[in-house]
Formats: structure tokens, C-alpha cells, sequence
């Protein structure tokens, strides 16, 4: 059997175990890191193309992204054991699950524009913990938050790691990737979120005070600092990065820092207070698990590229020809697979357009700065990631805080999620052939 074919079986098996990672028992992270190392050390083994050098290259760009969830996780999880949250909270005074979902659903679609979809779907489902405590309706609010989160991304240049790829690579602008992206990112978040809204009934019962609460003395001051420090250093990422035009997790890390200083300041006369709020002791509560399996799933990916497996799937795609079928079929390969691998080798695969390019086959016309499948590829890798719960950084993150059955997402969300994926996209089409004429 071929080493490339064995890959493939191993990928799929290692899929499985985590999907059915609930009647199967075994941590979804120890299959993923099982997973890396297998397809990785089959690949060293039988392909007599390994190179260690690309190893660590895979590894250090997954080293960011993981960096960046465990800096991310770790503020979120300050601002929520100093209470910060509770400025939301109180002003959200409506229990009607509907209103609530509807509020949820609207505050993350666009606060993840500003801010990249993972983070915002993390501070979100650490907002829900405080607003919802019966699990299922939280999942169902999370499951909307994951669809949101991704659909606001995907209309801004800074709110997904691929919409990021393709503006720095000067595939798409800002002002045009808003302008087309818009109303069909909209579009893929309301259609299942009225759906979802007919299933939601009654009102929602608020937890009750946590232990930690009760158990430190924080005046409102702190909480409050702690929430605008938090808040301001999540904002502060895209700014950084613009400015220096380093990796977000340094940004991510610099804010992490920073609230590290001022809580050790802030607690340091009050023993009891410093011993549960101390970054030292909020790490300990992270979900490093979800860590590790994003690590392990990136991993994996990375080596289905390296050996060629994208690639040979990207020129599959390339052989349909129509651009809208292309992309729509990326967007669905992205629920299972890695969006930025799939994105990238987009990019590779068609380069940017010139004028001369173009004079000499009109047909590339779609294929320059802001033509129509750069456009259409960053909401498809955008949005279609939120079909299956594993197929985000947003699902990932909200599945191991959370604890969300696969299986669970997947009869209650994905068939809604798809529908939404395909009403956007049947939008953007129409927007872009007989409104823009590209």
C-alpha cells in the first residue's frame, strides 16, 4: 500500500475517533496528537521527501496560532474570575431565550470584525457561562455564537486568519472586502439563526454566584479595570500588528503581560485575593486540553501538506473550472480541514491578475486584486468552517471550553449552518454577476 494512500485512511480514522470522541471515551485531544505523530512519522518513514526543516516550519506557524488561544483563553479567564463580565451582564436583563439569542448572536457577529473570530467566540462563551446555566440551552447559544463569529470574520480584513492572508498578500482591499461581503456574511448568520430561534422557548435560568465570588473580596473598581485592561489588550492585537506588522500572538502575549503586572500590583497587600487571582492561578483553570488538540489537528494538516494531499485536491478542484463552484466547494472541505492550508494553496495555485494578464485572457478578469474569487474564497473559508464544530478556530475553542459533543453540533447545527453557508453564497452571487458584472 502506498504511503500517500495510508495517510488518507489514517486521517479518516483519527476523524472518526474524534467525532465519536463521546461514546468512544477518549479525549479528542489524545487522538489529535496521536494523530500528528502517526501521519508525520509514516511520512519520514516511506516517503523519502521528508525534510526536518519543514517540520518546524509547520511547527512554528502552529505554534502562533496556539500561543495566540492559550494568551487569548487565559485574559478572557482573568476578566472572568475578577467579575468583569458582570458590565455586560447586568445590562442584559432580558431572560426570553429568543431576545437573548437574537442580542448573543448580533454583539459577536460584528464584534468579531473588529476583533478575529476565535477571540471573540472565546469571550462570548465565557459571557454565556454567566447569562445561561442549563447546559443544553448554552450549547445551542454557543453553536449560534460559533456561526456568528465565523460570518462576522469573513467580511473583514482582520477578522479571520484567512481574510488576513489574503489582504497582506494584496489579493483583496479593505474597503472592497466590506463592501462585497457584507450582506452575504449577514445572510449566512440570520437564515439558521431564525431557524434556531423557532427551537428556543421560555426563558433561560441565570447561574447562581460562583465559590469565587464568594470566596474574594473585589470592589467593582477592580472588576471593572480588569474588564477595560482585558478588553483593550483583545482590541489592541489587529492595531499592533499594523503598526509592526509582527504576528498577532506577540500582540496577544503583550496584552497577557500586561495584565499579569497590574494584577500582581493589584492584589499584593491582599493575600487571599492575589493566592485565586493571580495569572499563576487563572492558568491553572485554562482548558490546556483544547490547546493541545488544536495544536495536534494543525499538526496533522500541516503534514496532509507537506505530502502533497492539498495539492493534489486543489488541482481536483481546479479541473471544474467555474470559480463559484470552486470556492463553495473549498468553503465545505474547510469544515473538515484546515482553512489557511486550503487558502493558501489557493493562492498558489492562481496568482494575482495583472493588466497585461488580463488584456491577454479576459477570463483572469476574476482573478486580480478584488476580482470575484478572491472575494468569494474569503467568505467561503470564512463561513464555511462553522458546518462542522472542528472546522474553526472559533468551533474548536467553544468545543473545549464548553465541552460540546460532536455528534450533538452536527444534528443540531451543522444542516442549519450549511443552509446559511449556501443562502450567503447564492447572495454574493447574484450581488456579483448582475449587480457588479464581474
Amino acid at each position: 500500500m502506498s504511503y500517500f494512500i495510508l495517510m488518507i485512511i489514517v486521517f479518516i480514522l483519527g476523524y472518526c475517533c474524534i467525532a465519536l470522541e463521546h461514546p468512544l471515551k477518549i479525549n479528542k485531544s489524545a487522538t489529535a496528537l496521536l494523530l500528528a505523530v502517526f501521519l508525520w512519522t509514516i511520512y519520514a518513514l516511506f516517503s523519502g521527501m521528508y525534510n526536518h526543516e519543514e517540520l518546524v516550519l509547520h511547527l512554528g506557524e502552529t505554534s502562533e496560532i496556539v500561543f495566540f488561544l492559550l494568551g487569548a483563553m487565559t485574559i478572557v479567564e482573568l476578566i472572568d474570575r475578577h467579575n468583569g463580565f458582570a458590565i455586560i451582564t447586568d445590562n442584559i436583563t432580558t431572560k426570553n431565550k429568543r431576545k437573548l439569542l437574537w442580542t448573543i448572536s448580533l454583539l459577536t457577529f460584528f464584534m468579531s470584525a473588529v476583533l478575529d473570530n476565535m477571540t471573540s467566540a472565546i469571550v462570548m462563551c465565557a459571557l454565556l457561562r454567566k447569562l445561561i446555566a442549563d447546559k443544553k440551552d448554552r450549547w445551542f447559544f454557543c453553536g449560534i455564537v460559533i456561526l456568528a463569529a465565523n460570518s462576522g470574520g469573513a467580511w473583514s480584513p482582520i477578522g479571520d486568519v484567512t481574510t488576513i492572508m489574503l489582504w497582506i498578500k494584496g489579493n483583496i482591499t479593505a474597503t472592497k472586502i466590506i463592501l462585497e461581503t457584507f450582506l452575504p456574511s449577514l445572510v449566512s448568520l440570520l437564515v439558521p439563526l431564525t431557524v434556531i430561534t423557532f427551537m428556543l422557548k421560555g426563558e433561560v435560568v441565570r447561574p447562581e454566584g460562583t465559590i469565587e465570588k464568594k470566596e474574594t473580596t473585589l470592589n467593582k473598581k477592580q472588576s471593572n479595570i480588569i474588564f477595560f485592561i482585558g478588553v483593550a489588550s483583545l482590541l489592541f492585537v489587529p492595531i499592533f500588528k499594523t503598526i509592526t506588522h509582527l504576528p498577532p500572538y506577540l500582540g496577544i502575549l503583550f496584552g497577557l503581560g500586561l495584565m499579569w503586572v497590574v494584577t500582581e500590583i493589584m492584589h499584593k497587600t491582599n493575600k487571599e485575593n492575589y493566592q485565586r487571582l493571580n495569572v499563576s492561578a487563572v492558568l491553572s483553570k485554562v482548558d490546556v486540553s483544547s490547546v493541545l488538540f488544536f495544536l495536534g489537528i494543525l499538526m496533522a494538516v500541516a503534514c496532509l501538506q507537506s505530502a502533497g494531499h492539498l495539492k493534489l485536491l486543489s488541482e481536483s478542484l481546479d479541473k471544474i473550472g467555474n470559480i463559484y463552484a470552486i470556492n463553495l466547494i473549498i468553503g465545505v472541505l474547510s469544515s473538515v480541514i484546515d482553512n489557511v492550508p486550503l487558502v493558501a494553496a489557493a493562492m498558489g495555485m492562481y496568482p494575482i491578475a495583472s493588466a497585461e494578464m488580463v488584456a491577454a485572457n479576459p477570463d483572469l478578469i476574476h482573478f486580480v486584486t478584488d476580482g470575484a474569487f478572491w472575494e468569494f474564497l474569503a467568505y467561503c473559508a470564512g463561513t464555511g468552517g462553522s458546518i462542522l464544530i472542528i472546522g474553526s478556530a472559533a468551533g474548536v475553542a467553544i468545543m473545549g471550553m464548553e465541552k460540546i459533543d460532536f455528534i450533538w453540533y452536527l444534528k443540531k447545527i451543522s444542516l442549519w449552518a450549511l443552509l446559511g453557508y449556501f443562502a450567503g453564497g447564492g447572495v454574493f452571487i447574484l450581488i456579483s454577476r448582475f449587480i457588479l458584472h464581474t
